[in-house]
């Protein structure tokens, strides 16, 4: 049970010679019982990789914090809604920094499938500050608002791992992040 040392020769990239790095190396060694010893350099990223690994590979295994296969405690509406703004705001951020919310209305299984072929039907509204930024969410003749649900059903699908059909709406919320009644109706 003792813990594992593991030294590390920092800089050497400063060292022109491989000979002097062995020299070096031999040094390190007779100052202690090390479990590895592991030349760097951090401005070349010489061997920073191999310590990450050596580093990582010693450490003790800790308790599970999720149950199997779920990767994070964020309800399912709350990262589908993520997904959609990311979307949104690709291209855009500057025009629409943090004039945008998302909300997941409901998301519900299909009625009349076959178990074989479920369908999951995603409602998503979109909200924006001024009419002017709805233009721009939903572009010419509603290209950008395509192109927007394309990419998030793509990612929703692959989260869920079930075809989706996402409905998108935007609309506008005149001033919703001053207005404290709006910040909580959008989940802020």
């Amino acid at each position: 049970g003792r813990t594992p040392v593991v030294a590390i020769l920092t800089k050497v990239d400063k060292v022109g010679d491989p000979d002097r790095v062995g020299a070096r190396l031999l040094e390190v060694s007779a100052l202690g019982d090390f479990a590895e010893i592991v030349p760097v350099s951090a401005v070349s990223s010489f061997q920073a990789d191999t310590l990450a690994d050596v580093l990582v590979a010693r450490l003790p295994e800790g308790p599970r914090l999720y149950p199997e296969g779920e990767l994070t405690d964020e309800p399912e509406q709350v990262m589908v809604a993520e997904l959609v703004r990311e979307a949104a705001l690709e291209g855009v951020r500057d025009e629409l920094p943090h004039s945008l919310a998302v909300v997941v209305e409901e998301m519900i299984p299909r009625e009349n499938r076959p178990p074989d072929r479920p369908l999951l039907d995603v409602h998503v509204n979109v909200f924006v500050e001024r009419p002017s930024q709805k233009a721009i969410v939903i572009g010419a003749g509603g290209s950008r608002l395509r192109d927007v649900g394309s990419r998030a059903r793509t990612q929703i699908e692959a989260l869920l791992g079930t075809p989706i059909y996402l409905d998108l709406h935007v609309k506008v919320a005149k001033d919703w992040q001053r207005d404290p009644r709006q910040l909580r109706r959008l989940g802020f």
